[in-house]
């Protein structure tokens, strides 16, 4: 007979970590594209990939091989001194963007800080017609952007208000996809707009091609900046290589973490020549641009610009679109939206926690999902997942939602 899987936990000191989750008993040993291994042996279909971190599955042949080679060129000689690897990765993302410089940093939170930092600095060097600081930048409800201070200050997460009060003044919030609530709250103090191209946390929530549209135009007219978070929606996340070329517009800063590093700790802040207004000492970090992480960003850019890559990411898209939406109608769901890759299937109930568990405790095989919101399951796979993954997924979960129904 079996030992519970807590007394087999006991070769795990995991007392030493700090609690900051919840996490089920188990301790995962491999990962490889869509599939996890356990300290059991036990297998799991993957559909969070790290909160869509890792957007070529798990350990690709690539990032091994980026990693061996730069390491055994050099790992970090500070970034006071130029290297290869980052000038080569700036250089791929603006040759495929709207925007002249890049700032590497090592996660989303900090590119969204940077973002805020650099806004704020551009504010004030261009003052409002009274001579005073511009800083205040619109946000948005149910918007993520990070977890340190000013960045949670930023985001529209219910609660966070109050978690470590007082919070960072000047981020006051509009509603995604109603371009009145921005222009009301538009002052003299502003300097900026920020948005999630597609909402992730707060449900996967796209803005709508007008209204981005509609979004550029109203900052332009006021002489403000826009600023696209893109940590999660960006690397070819949508079937674009970037969120905001799916509205066919061109934006001030953009910000990228996850699916840029491909696993690894790595991220991005990117401007246009005019935004461009750090001086020395404004901004820096000590592992910001190291080449082994950025050479991983280089391994990780090639492959999603290789030919056919992103309208497979399109294709997939729809083929997991039009599952989630036959599943829908089978168990009486309210439907599904997204953006490529990064989708949600509507639940109508708060039972997203329970499928969740149930789905990671399915024998023999288990289903990793993920529930940002009680009534809704948020789908982040692999971007080279393979259309039999899709299927099994859809089949896994279609079976916990039978066992749920009766």
């Amino acid at each position: 007979m079996n030992k519970p899987v807590e007394l087999q936990m006991d070769q795990y000191n995991t007392d030493a970590l700090l609690y900051i989750t919840n996490r089920p008993p188990l301790v995962f040993t491999e990962g490889h594209g869509m599939w996890l291994t356990d300290h059991h042996g036990k297998r799991y279909l993957d559909w969070l990939q790290g909160w869509a971190v890792n957007c070529l599955g798990h350990s690709p042949q690539c990032i091994q091989d980026a990693l061996v080679v730069q390491a055994k060129k050099v790992i970090n000689p500070s970034p006071a001194f130029y290297n290869e690897p980052s000038i080569q990765l700036a250089t791929l993302l603006t040759q495929h963007s709207c925007f002249d410089k890049v700032f590497f940093a090592n996660s989303g939170a900090e590119a969204n800080e940077g973002a805020i930092k650099l806004a704020r600095k551009w504010g004030k060097l261009n003052k409002n017609a009274a001579g005073d600081n511009r800083y205040e930048i619109i946000t948005f409800n149910h918007s993520f952007h990070g977890r340190t201070l000013a960045t949670m200050s930023a985001s529209g997460k219910a609660g966070w208000d109050t978690m470590f009060a007082p919070q960072v003044p000047g981020f006051p919030k509009a509603e995604l996809n109603d371009l009145a609530s921005v222009e009301a709250l538009i002052t003299d103090k502003t300097v900026a707009v920020m948005l999630e191209p597609v909402q992730g946390e707060g449900g996967v929530i796209p803005a709508t091609r007008e209204f981005m549209q509609g979004l550029r135009a109203l900052t332009r007219k006021h002489g403000i900046l826009l600023i696209v978070d893109e940590v999660q929606a960006g690397m070819g996340r949508t079937g674009k290589l970037f969120a905001y070329q799916l509205s066919d517009i061109e934006p001030d800063i953009m910000t990228l973490g996850k699916g840029i590093g491909g696993g690894v700790p790595l991220a991005a802040l990117l401007c246009t020549e005019a935004c461009a207004v750090f001086e020395p000492g404004d901004q820096g970090g000590t592992y910001n641009g190291n080449p082994l992480m950025t050479a991983v960003g280089v391994a990780v850019l090639e492959e999603l610009l290789k030919p056919g890559f992103l309208q497979s990411v399109l294709d997939k898209g729809a083929y997991l679109r039009e599952g989630l939406l036959k599943l829908s109608e089978k168990h009486g769901l309210e439907g599904e939206r997204g953006e490529g890759l990064l989708r949600a299937l509507k639940l109508g109930s708060p039972i997203g926690g329970k499928i969740v568990e149930i789905a990671r405790d399915l024998e023999p095989q288990g289903l990793l999902l993920n529930s940002p919101r009680p009534d809704l399951l948020r789908f982040m796979p692999a971007l080279n997942i393979t259309l039999g993954e899709i299927d099994l997924m859809l089949e896994m979960l279609s079976g916990v939602i039978s066992t749920l129904h009766h």
